[in-house]
């Protein structure tokens, strides 16, 4: 019995500590991003400056026009939810699978509130979507695709992620166990962990190549 609290607090530890290093990473990811937008706004003025110099010169004025769309998409909000903290770690996300190229389809919308923290709202996306995309990029081009669904069914959170994957996910004792290292096993306990001191419930399935969480809290 002791022995077994002890293994407990440990693992209690290790989870907080990775939770805590994840944490850090989407601040830097969502902080990246808004970094790229005050910059663009601030280089508004010389753009419009350098497309009138440009004018007449179609190629080259096409090419420029071509750059910035780029520049833009990047930091684009592709979302949004209605909850902020959700619309940060989405939007830092949905840019990271855009940059890999990766085929998204993403759709989300909040509009009560939510029966978990925004803390661990954002640890449990920001888990779904690293595990999708860590699960998709060994693949073919042509093979890899993530779709994100998040709403609300009547009072309750539903979030529902479906990814194709490499690899068959392991189960142990019933329960989808990762194969890709201590980071991403702990990431599954925490989204567990958040799912059922909330009340809520997680139900992960696998068929032909493709791996889908679905959550309600």
């Amino acid at each position: 019995m002791i022995f077994s609290r002890l293994a407990d607090r440990l693992l209690e530890k290790r989870i907080a500590a990775y939770q805590t290093e994840m944490i850090k990473r989407h601040v830097e990811e969502v902080r990246s991003i808004y970094q790229k937008m005050r910059g663009w706004r601030h280089d508004y003025k010389n753009h419009i400056q350098t497309l009138l110099a440009l004018v007449g010169d179609d190629e080259k004025t096409r090419e420029y026009l071509l750059s910035l769309d780029k520049d833009l998409t990047e930091v684009d909000a592709v979302v949004k939810t209605g909850n902020v903290a959700l619309d940060a770690i989405l939007n830092s996300k949905l840019t990271l699978i855009k940059s890999k190229e990766i085929p998204i389809e993403a759709r989300a919308s909040v509009s009560h509130p939510l029966a978990i923290s925004d803390i661990d709202l954002c640890a449990m996306i920001g888990n779904l979507l690293d595990n999708a995309i860590e699960a998709v990029l060994p693949l073919p081009k042509e093979e890899q695709f993530i779709r994100i669904y998040i709403g609300m069914l009547k009072s309750q959170l539903y979030i529902s992620v479906t990814n194709a994957t490499a690899q068959e996910p392991k189960r142990l004792s019933g329960k989808f166990v990762s194969t890709k290292g201590e980071g991403h096993g702990l990431g599954l306990m925490r989204i567990d962990g958040i799912v059922k001191r909330a009340g809520g419930m997680v139900n992960r399935k696998t068929e032909q190549g493709v791996f889908a969480t679905e959550i309600l809290i």
